[in-house]
């Protein structure tokens, strides 16, 4: 794995910066779009360029039984209506019992709109909740 680190700084108005070398070696380029998902318990955010249009994203907030294969049965569902998983943050509440997936989905090349999607996702054996929202560009 490749990595590089930097340190930045947040400005008064909550920005930052995304120093040049990683803009480069990510291809970001100006006005394209970032899924920013931030994990409140660790104190963390994941920052994912998104290559496509902004109105066929959508987050997909599920809690899964805390199961192996659990997220298989999620991603094949996603995969088999052809919708593309450009972001994921998946973590376990009670090992063994409940766990959380925040993923977002391009939904440009599916054959299925998000909400028939969502109900798809809602009738697996696995699955205890699926929330969804259409991410709009903020900018």
């Amino acid at each position: 794995m490749v990595r590089i680190s930097e340190i930045i700084k947040v400005d008064s108005k909550g920005r930052i910066t995304i120093p040049q070398t990683i803009r480069e070696a990510l291809n970001v380029e100006p006005g394209m779009l970032m899924a920013l998902i931030a994990d409140l318990d660790k104190k963390e955010i994941i920052v994912n360029p998104i290559t496509t249009r902004g109105e066929s994203i959508y987050e997909f907030d599920l809690y899964l039984i805390d199961k192996p294969g659990s997220l298989a049965k999620v991603t094949s569902v996603i995969a088999n209506y052809k919708a593309d998983i450009v972001a994921s943050k998946c973590a376990s509440i009670a090992r063994g019992e409940e766990a959380n997936c925040v993923l977002i989905v391009d939904m440009s090349t599916a054959s299925i709109d998000a909400e028939s999607l969502k109900k798809e996702l809602e009738n697996l054996d696995v699955v205890i909740q699926v929330r969804t929202k259409r991410f709009e560009s903020r900018y």
